[in-house]
């Protein structure tokens, strides 16, 4: 009897052992699932050349202008090109200031004028301009398409100029390169083009120091860079 105690017993030891190997590949297996099945986050990585130019800026630095883009100049490694762009923080939300370029940005301002036949247009879905600029009298006539314009942020405005008696001059402003800053709607960020990168430094700059001097006191912070190029802090005052 003793010897089959001992064989009850050896059995109950191997089948425990079995039992708790089996659970352990059971874990590991299911692990080696959760692994495959489980959505990796990708981590993005900058590129090459990125990596190459960035060391040529200072990040505890803030440029003067002229410095600042002579520097984004020099590391701008688009092959086709692209613009010089500005991105700055703000006191607060909302718009900054009214501003026309010395120089030309590059970016042209589609600017509508409403009349009947433009209204229809509208109505019937097409829109092909970037501000709408309408006459008082217009106004009535306008809200009916308010659901259309409105989140589009084109409704005219007499903050803005948009809704103004002399819609021709308006026009005119804005097709030259007037604008207004304005912020994201909600965040204090403002993101402008300041010219293409082949243009000339000295034109740049002064559209860089027209735009300080419009923020001055609004401005907290400001980047510029090109459109693939490292970003560099410039003065703010």
């Amino acid at each position: 009897m003793g010897t089959k105690r001992n064989v009850v017993v050896s059995g109950v030891d191997d089948i425990k052992i079995v039992a708790s190997q089996a659970e352990t590949s059971a874990e590991n297996a299911q692990e080696a699932t959760d692994a495959t099945t489980k959505p990796t986050t990708k981590v993005s990585t900058r590129s090459k050349k990125y990596q190459a130019v960035r060391s040529q800026v200072d990040k505890t630095k803030l440029y003067e202008p002229t410095a600042a883009i002579e520097l984004v100049k020099k590391m701008a490694y688009a092959k086709f090109g692209g613009s010089l762009e500005a991105h700055g923080v703000t006191r607060e939300i909302g718009e900054v200031g009214k501003i026309t370029f010395p120089h030309a940005t590059g970016k042209t301002v589609r600017a509508a004028i409403v009349d009947d036949e433009l209204l229809a247009k509208i109505e019937a879905g097409t829109i092909d301009f970037d501000v709408l600029i309408a006459a008082p009298q217009f106004m009535p006539k306008l809200a009916k398409l308010a659901k259309i314009l409105g989140p589009k942020g084109l409704m005219p405005n007499p903050k803005n100029g948009t809704l103004t008696p002399k819609p021709e001059i308006k026009k005119k402003e804005l097709e030259a390169g007037s604008i207004v800053i304005k912020t994201e709607k909600k965040a204090p960020l403002i993101h402008l083009t300041l010219g293409k990168i082949s243009l000339d430094t000295k034109d740049l700059v002064e559209n860089l120091e027209t735009l300080l001097k419009i923020g001055k006191g609004k401005i907290l912070k400001m980047t510029i860079c090109a459109s693939m190029s490292p970003s560099v802090k410039v003065k703010v005052e």
